[in-house]
């Protein structure tokens, strides 16, 4: 792991302990970029990927002025919804975070499947960008949306979302 990669891991453990949710006119900012569906799923994540999925939509949003529209707000707002189905808490999530590198698609799919809970839950937390789109396809979300999900951990040459776009969308999640 590069060190820029482990500050930046650093920085989002950190922020993470900071109780609540994000602010009020954050929130709503948020919520006026999704549908009703999305909104729903949006309060289901937790206050410190609410907190993380606004401050990289609104990096979005600035960068990309009136070219940030909905689909592509709410992509930066939810690209990590699929950490709902594991429901990890933060110390648990670093163990998982840990474990990415070393646990392959093949292993977190056969996880996901798998009769122990804790390893059913690891499972899902690697797979979370697919489960996330999966959610996000459940709720009536535009293709970009979904798709960003799905491709947020992959490389650029396996991206389906126009790859400027999906350029300001990494450049400004930053993990």
């Amino acid at each position: 792991m590069n060190p820029a990669h482990v500050g930046h891991l650093a920085r989002r453990f950190f922020g993470s302990l900071r109780p609540g949710p994000p602010a009020a006119d954050d929130e709503a900012w948020a919520e006026s970029h999704l549908n009703s569906g999305q909104r729903v799923l949006w309060r289901r994540l937790s206050n410190p990927d609410r907190r993380h999925g606004v401050a990289v939509a609104r990096a979005v949003a600035d960068e990309l002025g009136e070219r940030a529209t909905d689909p592509v707000v709410a992509a930066a707002l939810l690209h990590d919804s699929g950490k709902v189905v594991s429901g990890f808490g933060t110390f648990s999530r670093v163990g998982a975070t840990l474990l990415w590198g070393v646990v392959d698609h093949a292993k977190a799919t056969e996880w996901r499947d798998h009769d122990r809970s804790l390893l059913r839950r690891l499972g899902q937390y690697r797979l979370h960008p697919e489960l996330g789109g999966d959610l996000l396809d459940e709720v009536s979300s535009d293709p970009l949306t979904a798709a960003w999900a799905r491709e947020h951990h992959q490389p650029v040459d396996r991206w389906t979302v126009d790859r400027e776009i999906g350029a300001v969308l990494k450049a400004c999640d930053d993990d």
